[in-house]
C-alpha cells in the first residue's frame, strides 16, 4: 500500500512509516504532494526510513531523485505531459503515471485519451494511466493506449475501507458527469473537485482577480474538513469526472474483482 503524506508534517509521516513497518514485513510506499511546505523534509524521511517506493504529485521531484535512487527507492512520479515524462525517465524514474485532466485533485490540461499514448511512445519505462478510469472499460482502454497498469482514485474514495466521511462519499456517489469544476487556473495550480459553496466563491474571486494568498485562505484545511468532518459545503471535495460512474459503496476487493473481471472479458474479446 501507499501512505498518503498529503499536507502532513515530516515527523508525522515518519511515525506513520514506522507504524506501518511494525504491522507488516511487506514493502510499502509513500505518496508525496510536492506542494507540501515540508516536501523537502518528507523526501529525506523516505530515504532515511528505507521506504521501498515513492509516488509524487503536484510538482517536479527531480531534486530528490539522486538521494532516493541511492537509497534504493523505486520512484513513480505523476506526469501531465510528454516533456515531464521524458525528464523523469532521464532522472531515473522507474515508471510514470500519465494522468489526464479528467482526474480529481491537482491536474494538467491534456486528456487521458491523448496523453497516455503519447507518453507510452516517448519513454521506455512502464506507463501507468490515470484520470477518468473508474471501471473495466477504462482499464481495458488504457491498455489499448499503451499503458501497463492503471491508477484509480475516485472509485476507491467511496470504498468501505476509505476513511473519507460518509457525507463526502455520498456526494461522490450522487455526482453526475458535469458536477466537477476546476479551481486555481489563474495561479497555475488547477484542482478538480465537486462543486459546492466553496468552489463557487473561489471561482467568483478568481474572476475578480483575487491574489493567490486571498484564494488560499478559502482552501486552508478544506480537504481535511471534507474528509474527516464531512463538510460538503465549504470543504474541498476532490473527485474526478469519473464520479458519474460511481453508483455505490463497495469493498476494495469487490471493486478490484469487478474492474479486473470486466477488463479481462473486454481484452479477451468476450465483452460487449
Amino acid at each position: 500500500g501507499i501512505i498518503g503524506a498529503g499536507a502532513a508534517p515530516a515527523q508525522f509521516v515518519r511515525e506513520q512509516i514506522r507504524q506501518c513497518r511494525a504491522m507488516t514485513d511487506k514493502p510499502f510506499g509513500v505518496n508525496i504532494m510536492l506542494m507540501n511546505p515540508e516536501a523537502d523534509a518528507i523526501a529525506r524521511v523516505v530515504a532515511q526510513e528505507g521506504v521501498k517506493a515513492v509516488t509524487t504529485g503536484a510538482g517536479n521531484p527531480g531534486r530528490y531523485m539522486a538521494d532516493w535512487k541511492a537509497a534504493g527507492v523505486k520512484v513513480v512520479p505523476v506526469v501531465a505531459s510528454v516533456a515531464m515524462a521524458r525528464m523523469m525517465e532521464r532522472a531515473g524514474a522507474d515508471a510514470v503515471v500519465a494522468e489526464g485532466t479528467e482526474a480529481g485533485g491537482h491536474i494538467g490540461s491534456t486528456t487521458t485519451m491523448a496523453l497516455v499514448p503519447q507518453v507510452a511512445d516517448a519513454v521506455e519505462i512502464p506507463v501507468i494511466a490515470a484520470g477518468g478510469i473508474g471501471d473495466g472499460r477504462g482499464f481495458a482502454a488504457a491498455f489499448m493506449l499503451g499503458a501497463e497498469a492503471v491508477q484509480m482514485g475516485t472509485r476507491f474514495l467511496v470504498a468501505k475501507e476509505s476513511i473519507a466521511h460518509e457525507a463526502y462519499k455520498k456526494k461522490v456517489i450522487a455526482a453526475k458527469d458535469i458536477d466537477s469544476e476546476v479551481t486555481g487556473m489563474s495561479h497555475g495550480h488547477p484542482v478538480r473537485q465537486l462543486r459546492n459553496r466553496m468552489t463557487r466563491e473561489y471561482l467568483k474571486l478568481e474572476k475578480e482577480g483575487a491574489s493567490f494568498e486571498e484564494l488560499e485562505q478559502l482552501t486552508v484545511g478544506a480537504l481535511r474538513r471534507a474528509v474527516l468532518e464531512g463538510d460538503a459545503v465549504n470543504g474541498t471535495l476532490m473527485a474526478g469526472q469519473i464520479a458519474g460512474l460511481v453508483s455505490r459503496e463497495q469493498t476494495c476487493r469487490e471493486i478490484i474483482e469487478e474492474v479486473m473481471g470486466q477488463a479481462a472479458d473486454l481484452l479477451q474479446g468476450r465483452g460487449a
